[in-house]
């Protein structure tokens, strides 16, 4: 496919394909398509479709390939987030036709989605760059996004336990910081006894976006991770997917 124009990653499992859509996720790099063989160990397309569709919700177009009749599964490959099949063996041209039908069905179908007004939400900033913090805090104006900022994950911690339940829309968290970083603050923020502390989008700041960073992230509790430099427009679409409407 890359002859095509096409770029595209490879994995050998249902669960090393959940685990690649987690991490491109949080970096809120969607895949647009994403190419399931049916019949595979342990997890087969289906279920893997199921644990992609919990993840991405209707982004990304789902297509699964098979050498089998589908008949006996189109119900429940349809129900679980399924936009096409293709038969094997698998020709260039008809994936290309299958991929070109499956994205138009689900940009149809999706709708855009729901998206959070971001106007009037509280953001909690927390950044030991004063500069930072400032660039940060004047882009997010442009929205008219009001930000608290707070000089290090100690700080931030203690000012979201500090406001009411629901006070905050969002953290974002820069995760290297003197007296307590980035992971640490989001592990101490979740462990709050208080519903907010569970559910409040928490994104990462930092300049690292290796696979393990992204993965440490998540582990944490944080729900995007976000490269620097920021840009605008990424941030805005990540909070508004985020941030619930």
């Amino acid at each position: 496919m890359e002859k095509d124009g096409i770029t595209s990653d490879t994995v050998g499992s249902g669960a090393e394909a959940v685990e690649a859509v987690k991490l491109h996720h949080a970096r809120r790099e969607l895949y647009d398509l994403i190419v399931v063989d049916w019949k595979m160990p342990d997890m087969d397309g289906v279920e893997t479709t199921k644990q992609i569709r919990s993840i991405i919700g209707d982004a990304s177009a789902i297509i699964i390939l098979t050498a089998y009749n589908w008949d006996d599964i189109l119900e429940e490959a349809m129900d679980a987030g399924v936009d096409s099949f293709v038969a094997k063996p698998v020709f260039s041209g008809n994936l290309l036709d299958e991929f070109k039908a499956a994205l138009k069905k689900r940009n149809v179908s999706d709708g855009g989605g729901r998206k959070a007004d971001l106007t009037g939400k509280r953001v909690l900033l927390a950044e030991d760059m004063e500069i930072n913090a400032q660039i940060m805090i004047n882009v997010l104006e442009m929205k008219q996004i009001d930000a608290e900022h707070a000089i290090n994950g100690k700080v931030a911690v203690e000012m979201f336990a500090s406001h009411e339940e629901g006070y905050y829309d969002a953290v974002l968290m820069d995760m290297r910081m003197p007296e307590m970083d980035g992971l640490t603050a989001t592990r101490e923020i979740r462990k709050i006894d208080r519903g907010d502390a569970k559910s409040i989008p928490i994104i990462a700041l930092t300049a690292n976006a290796f696979d393990e960073d992204v993965q440490r992230s998540l582990q944490a509790g944080l729900n995007a991770h976000l490269a620097k430099p920021i840009q605008p427009e990424v941030l805005f679409e990540t909070l508004e997917n985020l941030i619930p409407s």
